[in-house]
């Protein structure tokens, strides 16, 4: 009876059983299905790959790759919808990486101004596939005292309101130090 059920048509296509039975049995025994990752790699536009640290405004890229297997072979998965999270306690960039043909994802974004420990997060958890995840944690540091502009145009006024008191301050001094009265001085016989 199992046999017969096995061979039964299913709606037009033929052999629908034995298509779907043998679709469950790949995926459970990981012949299809099956997600892995590896090459994952952060850095600095433009510069060396795992930087440690990142400086807060930075321009980073990310990127990862991903593999699929099929019929016991791993090839480069293809899909439109894996993201990255950019996670302190909750996510502050969340972008969508873009694939090529060989099954890398990548993307560039702008680190938050937030300075703290981040970690950039692959969550990738589709019907019909393993889940996928992947996590690795950086250091974002504020700017150093030196790497800062030297003159912020917006503090221009500032500048000027200081620069007036200290000529008040010297103004002051000169006539408080320097000003006499006339005193009439009478000679007494």
């Amino acid at each position: 009876r199992s046999k017969q059920w096995y061979q039964r048509r299913v709606a037009i296509t033929a052999g629908g059983n034995r298509d779907f039975v043998s679709n469950v049995l790949s995926w459970s025994f990981r012949l299809s299905g099956n997600l892995r990752y590896s090459g994952v790699k952060h850095n600095k536009v433009g510069e060396a790959p795992q930087d440690e640290a990142y400086r807060i405004t930075d321009d980073v890229e990310y990127s990862i790759t991903i593999e699929e297997a099929l019929n016991g072979k791993w090839v480069p998965f293809k899909a439109n919808d894996v993201q990255l999270e950019f996670v302190r306690i909750d996510p502050f960039v969340r972008a969508t990486l873009k694939p090529d043909t060989s099954g890398n994802f990548r993307v560039q974004f702008k680190v938050p101004d937030v300075y703290g420990v981040y970690q950039f997060k692959v969550d990738y958890d589709r019907v019909g596939y393993t889940h996928l995840y992947s996590s690795s944690q950086v250091s974002v540091r504020p700017f150093l005292h030196t790497e800062y502009e030297r003159f912020i145009a917006s503090a221009y006024p500032y500048y000027a309101s200081a620069f007036s008191m200290m000529g008040g301050l010297i103004v002051f001094s000169f006539v408080y130090l320097y000003h006499k009265d006339s005193t009439k001085t009478e000679k007494v016989e």
